[in-house]
C-alpha cells in the first residue's frame, strides 16, 4: 500500500513539536530528530530549513539548537501556529460581544487572529488595532481600519511605544479584543514592557474588554506584570484551563465564559 503523503498541517504540527524539542533539550543532533520523529533524513533537513527560514533555529554541523526560549515564546512567527483548535473556538465564542456599526480595538496577539478573520465578514465596523497582521485580515469594502502606527517591531508584525500609546488616549471603542503572554491567579504578565504597556492602556478605552486565553497561557508569569483579570468584563477560556485559575478570575469579579475546542491535530503546551 503506498504512503498517504501527511497534510500541510500535519507536517506544520510536526515542525512545532520539533521546535519544541529542540527548545527544551537546547541543542540535538539531527539524525536524533529524524528517529524521534520518525521520518527520513532529508525529511527532517526539510523541517529544520523551514525553522531556520523563520528564524526559530540556527542549524550548525549535524546539530541544530534555538534561539533563546523567551524570544521564540512571544514572536509572532512561532506563536500562530500554536492551540489553532483553542483560539478558534474563544473567536467563535466572543464573535456575539461584536455588533455590526461597533468600534473595536484588537492587539497583535495571535490569538486574535482567527476572531480577526470572522471580522472581516461585518458589512458595517470600526477596527482599531497596532498590528499589521490584523489590519490586513479585516481590511475590506465596508470596513474602516485605523493603524496604530509607531515602532515597528518586525518579529511581532506590529507597532509599540509612545506613539501608539498618545494615538489610545484619543480612542474610545465599544469592545477590546486581546490576548496575554501569561496568568497566575488572575494577574497578567508579559516579557516586554513596551506591549505590556499597550495591553493595559487598550483597556482603559473600551467599554467592554474582552480577554482571551486559551490554556497554555495559566500558571505561568514574565518579567512585566500589567494588571488582572478585574480589567476585562469577560474572559473566554477553553475546557482545559485549570478550575483553581478560573476559580482566581473569578473571585476578581469578572465573567469567565469556557469552551469547548475540537482539536483535529494532537497539540502540544
Amino acid at each position: 500500500m503506498p504512503n498517504v503523503r501527511p497534510s500541510e498541517a500535519a507536517v506544520e504540527q510536526r515542525r512545532q513539536d520539533v521546535l519544541r524539542h529542540v527548545m527544551d533539550t537546547g541543542h540535538v543532533r539531527i539524525d536524533d530528530l529524524a528517529d524521534k520523529f520518525g521520518v527520513s533524513l532529508m525529511t527532517m533537513h526539510r523541517d529544520l530549513d523551514e525553522l531556520v527560514a523563520r528564524r526559530l533555529v540556527r542549524k550548525l554541523r549535524g546539530k541544530v539548537e534555538a534561539y533563546p526560549s523567551l524570544t521564540i515564546e512571544t514572536a509572532t512567527r512561532f506563536r500562530v501556529g500554536l492551540h489553532q483548535a483553542e483560539k478558534e473556538a474563544l473567536a467563535t465564542a466572543a464573535l456575539p460581544e461584536i455588533r455590526p456599526g461597533a468600534t473595536v480595538l484588537v492587539d497583535d496577539s495571535s490569538t486574535v487572529f482567527p476572531l480577526a478573520r470572522q471580522l472581516a465578514t461585518f458589512d458595517d465596523l470600526t477596527v482599531v488595532t497596532n498590528s499589521m497582521t490584523v489590519a490586513k485580515t479585516v481590511a475590506g469594502e465596508g470596513r474602516e481600519v485605523v493603524l496604530l502606527g509607531g515602532r515597528y517591531r518586525a518579529e511581532f508584525d506590529s507597532c509599540t511605544g509612545p506613539d501608539v500609546l498618545r494615538a489610545l488616549t484619543r480612542l474610545r471603542a465599544d469592545v477590546a479584543v486581546l490576548s496575554v503572554t501569561t496568568i497566575a491567579d488572575g494577574r497578567l504578565f508579559h516579557p516586554i514592557q513596551d506591549y505590556a504597556e499597550i495591553k493595559s492602556a487598550i483597556c482603559e478605552y473600551a467599554v467592554h474588554p474582552v480577554l482571551l486565553a486559551d490554556h497554555s497561557k495559566f500558571g505561568k508569569t514574565a518579567t512585566y506584570a500589567h494588571g488582572d483579570v478585574s480589567a476585562f468584563s469577560l474572559v473566554v477560556t477553553d475546557t482545559a484551563t485549570p478550575e483553581s485559575e478560573i476559580e482566581a478570575m473569578r473571585g476578581l469579579g469578572t465573567e469567565v465564559r469556557v469552551v469547548a475546542a475540537e482539536a483535529t491535530i494532537p497539540e502540544t503546551s
